[in-house]
């Protein structure tokens, strides 16, 4: 009886496990034959992936707020599924009343596991939540086959809650890929289903 009772409550968690990792999965089994036969690589290292993704949150209107500051850090955590680092002040501007070494952003990079599952977030759940979306652009990449957009409101994502948030805050996203090309990077992140605009 033991027995038949593990082996129910471990059979929900392979179906979770293989949906986890969806994105790695596809990639593995489509995208990369797909974009073989597209560009005719003659090897296999030569086929794009994703490298990494950052997320960058410009904080300078709180630099001189810890709680604010404090706050926000957290929202990007929740969001990224990852610790992310307070990036600081290199030099001291004093128009912007800027010095050496103050708070002025968050930044979190993601690799692996976690990159596939922010991905399959974004553009599964968070993307469809905002206002009239009529896809993410085409020419936001950089020439050596990276991709950046900007999100203007991160209450997009399940995981904030709009009554505990105290500011709607943007942030960047940055999708390195191994792509040489702008056109193998588009295509790439094509078959992974990020809905560019036509």
């Amino acid at each position: 009886m033991a027995e038949k009772k593990n082996q129910v409550a471990k059979a929900p968690a392979t179906d979770k496990a293989s949906d986890r990792y969806r994105l790695k999965k596809l990639y593995d089994e489509s995208i990369a034959p797909a974009l073989q036969k597209t560009f005719a690589y003659k090897n296999v290292n030569q086929i794009p992936r994703l490298e990494k993704i950052v997320l960058n949150m410009g904080l300078g209107d709180v630099k001189d707020d810890s709680k604010s500051l404090n706050a926000a850090v957290e929202d990007l955590k929740l969001i990224a599924g990852q610790k992310p680092i307070v990036t600081k002040a290199k030099k001291s501007v004093a128009n912007f009343k800027l010095r050496e070494g103050m708070n002025i952003g968050a930044k979190v990079t993601l690799r692996g596991d976690r990159m596939y599952d922010f991905l399959d977030k974004f553009m599964s759940i968070a993307l469809p939540r905002v206002r009239d979306f009529r896809g993410v652009s085409a020419k936001s990449f950089d020439g050596r086959g990276n991709y950046a957009i900007g999100v203007k409101d991160h209450l997009i994502f399940p995981e904030i809650s709009y009554e505990k948030t105290q500011k709607s805050r943007g942030f960047d996203i940055c999708i390195v890929t191994t792509a040489k090309t702008d056109e193998e990077a588009r295509e790439l992140l094509k078959l992974f289903g990020m809905p560019f605009a036509k």
